[in-house]
């Protein structure tokens, strides 16, 4: 059945506080495909691949020559667009990840460049392959884990780029979360999870040697072997022990000595720009409201001093020449599309190479403004405020917007969702609630067995404070997210049915107890994780239905709009399944929209488009905001239940 959307139209009329704001954004510029994007260059610089979608709308992996305009796409996937793609050392080979409608179960592609020709490297049903490794000394192998020998366990794999001979590396005891090669390419390091929650970090002095110790980082602490030196001594670390935030530690893998590399006191390293081949940090950066690079060496605080200066927004390099002369830089703006740059570090020059998607620089777009307020038990919570352009920021309906993960982080730069509901009329509240990451261990331990407990409180205790600053129209507080967020919005309206006029849930889990018990078979090593972070499923069964919307069905009075993937592996459709009925017994409406061809949130852009053009009409009917008007999405496959 397809979904014909018809908008009323007291929904497009502008509610008089409203009446400022710029022209509605068409939904096809903040969702759809971009029309270039993720553009890397190979190692050799001569070639210049980069994402864009083809004649059919479908994302593909292009090519030129540098210093050429002969791009053409070198893959020819059907359906659901490429988005993972390397260079390999060989300059001859393109290698993709591409899943089937969703599953994640990820297979490796190879791409010979020069002939169009696409090889299957990983023909293995119902297996996932992830951790793509590559070493210019060794041009033509692949090294990568796969759970092919058992579902449960990821093992290491090599594979010969000119014969496609695939081949085990070294085998999962069972334990291992985390695989680490060194500077010769043989997997010399790996991280444990073990069932008190702690990690073991492991070494070993060659392929035929056994498994020894170096550290174990504590349950309360996050850690794992980060890479290795060109001294094969040396080992890099990120961890949380000794300290409060993840630091980059240089080990000695005999004798476990320690160095801090880089640290803050407050945040978390997100990211280490090393020196090539040697794997030596020369930078590091830390989220803390903004991205924010630490120099460690002076070889490149030139190269960072004039890239700062070359646009508005928070930089990264995406891609280097095997030279390290040539680097692909990507700048993230709040306000404006990502743009890419080539930057030539002999004259310290960049040049514009491309934007994501032009068509946002010409409408406005709202900027992302950090804040923060106390908890209702005296903790500083953080977030980012999107206030709508060119409306009075008082009384406005307003979208509390909840990231997923939980542990994970909102960040600073375009949000398409959030700019999408900021140019409808909306103030856009994000919050990185206790659990999420980036602040340090306290911060994410305070998340502890907290699921629609304290992380919730912190929620509520969001909204509070911005309708205190008088932002915030409090009979118009909407809650929505997607994942954890889509949690959060089913315990939003079942746990505190008065604070929300309305949600939007986007594959959320209903049930702790059912998540658990459904979750894929390879992610049975982090049982100890969810264990400290949710709780035991085993002995805490009672504990996690007091946690579970689904049973506080009977108090959702307020309306929702579930979205749901059936191909989902993280969060399986029986989830928005069970508590639509649930609902429903009770004699309440609720709007459900399965798509058939999606897993864990919506990839194809049809389907994005199809969605949301629900979600606005659902939005505007309930909290008053302005809506585009819908009509039937070409080629989205959305079904409501």
């Amino acid at each position: 059945m397809r979904i014909a959307l018809t908008l009323a139209a007291a929904a497009i009329l502008a509610a008089p506080a409203l009446a400022e704001l710029p022209p509605l954004i068409p939904r096809e510029v903040l969702f759809g495909n971009p029309e270039k994007a993720n553009p890397q260059i190979s190692p050799d610089g001569k070639y210049l691949a980069y994402l864009a979608p083809d004649t059919k709308n479908v994302l593909q992996v292009w090519v030129r020559t540098a210093g050429k305009a002969d791009d053409r796409a070198v893959t020819q996937d059907e359906k659901r667009g490429i988005r993972q793609y390397y260079w390999a050392y060989d300059n001859k080979h393109l290698l993709y990840l591409q899943d089937v409608d969703g599953n994640e179960d990820f297979h490796l592609f190879a791409v010979d460049v020069a002939a169009n020709k696409t090889r299957e490297l990983t023909p293995y049903k119902g297996v996932r392959v992830q951790g793509v490794n590559l070493d210019e000394d060794v041009p033509n192998v692949v090294l990568f884990s796969m759970n092919k020998r058992d579902k449960k366990v990821f093992d290491m794999h090599r594979v010969d780029l000119a014969t496609g001979e695939e081949k085990l590396d070294t085998e999962n005891p069972g334990n291992i979360v985390g695989w680490t090669p060194d500077e010769d390419f043989f997997v010399r390091g790996a991280t444990t999870m073990n069932p008190d929650g702690s990690y073991d970090l492991l070494l070993r002095d060659a392929p035929d040697k056994p498994w020894r110790k170096l550290i174990t980082v504590p349950s309360d602490d996050q850690g794992s072997i980060a890479f290795f030196g060109s001294d094969p001594n040396d080992v890099y670390v990120s961890s949380s022990h000794g300290a409060n935030t993840v630091r980059i530690l240089k080990m000695d893998g005999k004798t476990a000595k320690e160095e801090v590399v880089a640290e803050d006191k407050q945040y978390d390293v997100s990211g280490v720009f090393p020196q090539r081949k040697t794997n030596k940090p020369l930078a590091v950066a830390f989220t803390k409201a903004r991205r924010e690079w630490k120099i460690l060496d002076d070889s490149v605080k030139a190269d960072f001093e004039a890239l700062a200066k070359v646009q508005r927004g928070d930089f990264n390099i995406v891609s280097r020449t095997l030279d390290d002369q040539t680097w692909l830089v990507a700048y993230n703006r709040d306000n404006g599309p990502t743009g890419y740059y080539t930057y030539d570090r002999s004259s310290k020059k960049a040049d514009f190479l491309f934007s994501n998607q032009p068509k946002l620089d010409k409408v406005t777009l709202a900027q992302m403004e950090p804040v923060e307020y106390k908890s209702q038990d005296g903790m500083t919570i953080y977030g980012y405020l999107t206030k709508p352009v060119g409306a009075e920021p008082k009384n406005l309906p307003t979208v509390l917007l909840v990231h997923g993960g939980p542990w994970a982080r909102d960040s600073w730069g375009f949000d398409p969702m959030a700019q999408w509901l900021a140019n409808r009329g909306y103030a856009v509240l994000q919050i990185n609630y206790r659990g999420s990451t980036g602040y340090g261990k306290e911060y994410l331990n305070a998340g502890n067995r907290e699921w629609a407990g304290k992380m919730h409180q912190d929620l509520i205790d969001g909204v509070n404070w911005i309708v205190k600053e008088g932002v915030a129209d409090p009979k118009k507080v909407a809650i929505a997210g997607g994942s954890y967020g889509g949690y959060a919005t089913l315990v939003g309206l079942s746990f505190t049915p008065d604070v929300f006029a309305c949600g939007v849930d986007i594959v959320g889990p209903s049930s702790i107890v059912t998540l658990l018990k459904t979750i894929p078979p390879y992610w049975a090593p982090l049982k100890a994780l969810f264990t400290k972070r949710v709780g035991d499923l085993e002995k805490d069964e009672e504990f996690l239905n007091q946690r579970s919307p689904l049973y506080r069905a009977d108090q959702i009075t307020k309306p929702l709009l579930i979205g749901q993937g059936a191909n989902d592996p993280r969060v399986k459709q029986t989830e928005s399944d069970q508590i639509v009925k649930a609902i429903r017994d009770k004699k309440r409406e609720v709007q459900y929209v399965v798509y058939p061809d999606e897993g864990h949130g919506f990839a194809r852009p049809e389907n994005r488009l199809q969605f949301f053009a629900i979600s606005e009409e659902f939005l505007a009917k309930h909290l008053g905001g302005r809506a585009e008007p819908a009509g039937e999405t070409k080629g989205a496959t959305g079904v409501m239940k």
